[in-house]
């Protein structure tokens, strides 16, 4: 399942692998299967898009939002949305994928919406995972959503094992832009 809501924390915190946020409120949405629920989330992405179309949306990558991001290319080419002034911070990036590699979430965004709409490249944000020091490229990443003034809507995936983003299950997250070491599950995922 994919839950979009709105972060209520001036600063939300991405990092290279992993997401965490200080306050939220998730509003859960039923739907009666997979195009459904990929439609309702395209509508939530798509009103906040109209509604501020200089928005930031904090996207996700994996096979469930793939369904969404169709949704969303297919409305911008009938010419119901413009993305032109829309900035994008994606959640994780695999640490040591080069962007090129088609395993990188650099590229699978590229593939499933950014080469699809009219988003400008600098408007485009992806952590670093070539980046040697992680503590440094959290940093930066953290830095650069503060500098856009926060996220505006959240689109996150839900693993089978209950992973939010990249944070593994646990009674607690970090409460900055992390690295994380992923459970096997996940990675198959």
């Amino acid at each position: 399942m994919i839950y979009p809501f709105r972060m209520n924390d001036d600063r939300p915190h991405f990092g290279v692998r992993g997401l965490v946020w200080i306050e939220w409120n998730m509003r859960i949405i039923a739907t009666k299967d997979y195009n459904d629920m990929s439609k309702k989330a395209a509508n939530i992405l798509s009103a906040q898009v109209i509604m501020k179309p200089d928005c930031v949306l904090g996207l996700a990558t994996g096979s469930t939002p793939i369904g969404t991001y169709e949704k969303l290319v297919e409305w911008y080419e009938k010419g119901d949305l413009d993305f032109s002034q829309v900035t994008s911070v994606n959640l994780d990036e695999y640490k040591g994928l080069d962007r090129k590699n088609d395993q990188s979430y650099y590229y699978f965004m590229h593939e499933h919406l950014f080469n699809h709409v009219n988003i400008k490249e600098e408007n485009t944000n992806v952590p670093d995972g070539t980046q040697p020091d992680g503590e440094k490229e959290c940093a930066r990443y953290e830095e650069l959503i503060r500098s856009l003034g926060g996220v505006d809507l959240q689109l996150l995936g839900l693993g089978h094992n209950g992973h939010i983003g990249f944070n593994e299950p646990a009674d607690a997250f970090d409460k900055t832009t992390h690295c994380v070491d992923l459970t096997e599950s996940t990675i198959e995922a």
